[in-house]
């Protein structure tokens, strides 16, 4: 009885212990289910690329003891000198180390070669090229079509360049007061500094958001992925969400959707819509345009002040799962999506359909021959009769039934 007590008088103080300690697991980290996720996906894509070198090593194996048995079976190599066969064929394994010797598999235009690299896109590579910092074979090359050939020496910022192997895919939620660019010198906070953690190598934003815009942004070393799409011929669709200082009238609804002029030319909208039934300051657009701050300007220009800008969707990607400030990579699935996105668009889309304007909305187009012909200021040219009663006589008449009824073809058959 002397013992039973103490143990008792234990158990009693731990149980107030483990309730007292209860209110403070709310503030413990812990993981999200996205995080969780995407660490479970890590750890498979290793496994499965282990798995497959173990394979392939042992495929290889396999193939020099084959190689081995057949020389000796032929006579040609005696057993002793067996090894070096194994030895000459080793080099195989060893495939990473000639991109260290060629710097492009094939001859590329410079621009291409540099967004291929991960220093910049297309567009951003033309002008490191005109400013001349970039030097081929130890001069400075200012044309951005220059082909780059493999046994050529592409030097930016005292390195050379290869072709860029392993591909990054990353989607970013991004918050409000950071600058979408690599760089900034004026020190301001930048979205390379959200993504530090998951990649060494050098990825940089497609297209741009503004300071105060949040939302879904991808960041990548893959130039023709960027190339293709920051490409107006491609029309990449894009979701918002705004947030007026005041309710949209129907007026002004109807406006947006039948087109407005800005100062830069006509643009038309794709959809639009109340995302609350109750409020009707926050608005619902879709848009495939990539002109600057065109969101903002349309909203503008009917005297609306755009208090929050958030990009929902992205050729087809959403922020699902995705916290503001967190970033996730993409699938394999996604990454296929992205780059057959719009390929007959693309593919049909010319150097004068970009230069001209936004399409003009379907309501104008389908106008009836007799309003295009006012409008341009021509009279309507008539049907020709002649092959309107051409049809007529062309028409043979019905043929009449042989029996009215069925009593009838009865007392016929009788």
């Amino acid at each position: 009885m002397g013992y039973l007590c103490p143990s008792s008088t234990v158990g009693k103080q731990q149980k107030p212990l483990n309730m007292s300690q209860a209110p403070f697991q709310k503030f413990t980290a812990k993981k999200k289910n996205s995080v969780v996720k995407e660490e479970i996906r890590q750890e498979k894509k290793k496994a499965r690329i282990e798995k497959n070198a173990y394979f392939d090593n042992l495929k290889e194996e396999k193939y020099q003891a084959m190689l081995a048995k057949r020389a000796q079976k032929a006579g040609h190599v005696p057993r002793a000198t067996a090894a070096p066969v194994k030895a000459a064929v080793a080099p195989k394994k060893t495939t990473s180390k000639p991109a260290d010797t060629k710097t492009t598999d094939i001859a590329m235009p410079l621009n291409k070669f540099l967004a291929h690299c991960g220093v910049a896109s297309r567009r951003e590579a033309v002008t490191f090229i005109t400013e001349g910092k970039i030097k081929v074979n130890k001069e400075v090359v200012t044309e951005p079509g220059y082909k780059v050939q493999p046994t050529d020496e592409v030097i930016f910022n005292g390195k050379k360049l290869y072709v860029t192997k392993n591909l990054v895919y990353i989607l970013l939620n991004k918050p409000k007061d950071f600058i979408t660019t690599t760089d900034d010198p004026q020190d301001r906070k930048t979205v390379m500094q959200l993504i530090q953690k998951a990649t060494d190598e050098r990825v940089y934003p497609i297209g741009r958001l503004d300071r105060n815009t949040s939302g879904v942004l991808l960041l990548t070393n893959d130039g023709d992925l960027t190339q293709k799409l920051s490409h107006p011929s491609y029309e990449i669709k894009k979701i918002y969400e705004v947030k007026l200082d005041k309710n949209l009238t129907k007026t002004h609804f109807d406006e947006i959707l039948d087109g407005l002029t800005l100062e830069d030319g006509k643009i038309y909208v794709d959809s639009l819509a109340y995302a609350d039934s109750k409020d009707k300051s926050i608005i619902g657009i879709e848009i495939h345009s990539g002109r600057n701050r065109i969101v903002r300007r349309i909203f503008e220009s009917l005297g609306y002040d755009v208090k929050g800008l958030d990009r929902v969707m992205y050729a087809g990607l959403t922020k699902k799962n995705v916290e503001r400030s967190k970033w996730r990579y993409l699938s394999d699935k996604e990454i296929r999506l992205l780059k057959y996105m719009n390929e007959s668009k693309g593919k049909k889309g010319t150097k004068e359909a970009i230069a001209q304007p936004a399409a003009p909305n379907p309501k104008e187009v389908r106008l009836s021959s007799k309003e295009i012909s006012e409008a341009i200021g021509e009279s309507v040219p008539e049907p020709k009769k002649a092959f309107v009663q051409k049809e007529k006589k062309d028409k043979k008449p019905p043929v009449p039934r042989k029996f009215k009824t069925h009593s009838e073809k009865k007392k016929h058959r009788k």
